[in-house]
């Protein structure tokens, strides 16, 4: 609730000439200012402030205009973080991956073209656009499988096992907190050095899945060029390679994580267009 109240204080509509202008907050200002000449219009300011601030932040119009902006910011986030994942890939991976983007284009093209309904085109393009998402992680992984960030090896993250594990034993006067940040550090090394020292295996498992993704894409776009009556689209796959494990994205980690809250966050209403 507190952000509603703060977008509703903060309100601005254009003024020609000035731009945006957040005329709630310059008119409080402005009671506040006069209200040194006039002390009776601090009181003024203060109810006029108490039923413009809850009566805006409550209206369930107000509150959706304030979704949809925090949502428009926060896609244009992930575009950036998507599209620096993008740009550290290879030449070829980055092509690979274009070329995966313009099948699924082509396969909603196909849909529009055959007039489907838009809850399908909406589904359909939902569904894709996952799909991408996981090839493009797979891209990342395989990306520093192949180029492991500090030029670390499977000895050097060994030693920092041990010596980890070593100052845990030893450090008995630490508090909680530290204990189980370190806990929490130990695990994530020993993960790193199981995918490291399998890293082979994973590499040839990670090229089996975007080639099985390739298929699958070039698969939809027949069907849906052949299908006379067009149908939601099922991408559902089942991995050989683990992306769960974040140590396999290396410093991308955290933006991996962000963005696979972002893009399975929306889904589209099956009833938006029966109601």
């Amino acid at each position: 609730m507190w952000r509603y109240l703060k977008s509703a204080f903060f309100v601005s509509v254009d003024v020609p000439g000035l731009g945006r202008v957040p005329i709630n907050a310059l008119g409080t200002a402005a009671f506040a200012i006069f209200g040194f000449v006039q002390p009776a219009l601090w009181f003024v300011g203060l109810a006029v402030e108490a039923a413009v601030l809850p009566s805006l932040a409550f209206s369930p119009r107000f509150q959706k205009i304030v979704q949809a902006r925090d949502l428009e910011l926060s896609e244009g986030s992930s575009e950036e973080k998507r599209a620096a994942l993008v740009k550290l890939l290879e030449g070829s991976a980055q092509q690979r991956l274009w070329a995966i983007a313009k099948k699924c284009n082509q396969v909603l093209d196909v849909y529009r073209s055959q007039q489907a309904e838009d809850y399908i085109i909406d589904s359909n393009e939902h569904a894709l656009k996952n799909l991408e998402w996981v090839y493009l992680k797979l891209l990342v992984a395989r990306h520093h499988l192949q180029s492991p960030t500090n030029g670390e090896t499977e000895q050097t993250l060994e030693k920092k096992v041990q010596e980890l594990d070593q100052d845990l034993r030893a450090g008995s006067e630490e508090s909680e907190s530290l204990r189980q940040s370190k806990l929490a550090t130990l695990n994530i090394l020993k993960r790193r050095l199981a995918t490291m020292a399998r890293r082979k295996q994973t590499l040839e498992e990670i090229e089996s899945d975007l080639t099985r993704i390739d298929n699958q894409v070039h698969l939809i776009l027949e069907n849906a060029t052949v299908q006379g009556k067009p149908q939601t689209i099922a991408t559902d796959i089942e991995l050989a390679s683990d992306l769960i494990g974040g140590s396999i994205f290396g410093d991308d980690e955290s933006a991996i994580s962000a963005l696979d809250q972002t893009y399975g966050r929306q889904k589209p209403d099956p009833q938006k267009e029966t109601a």
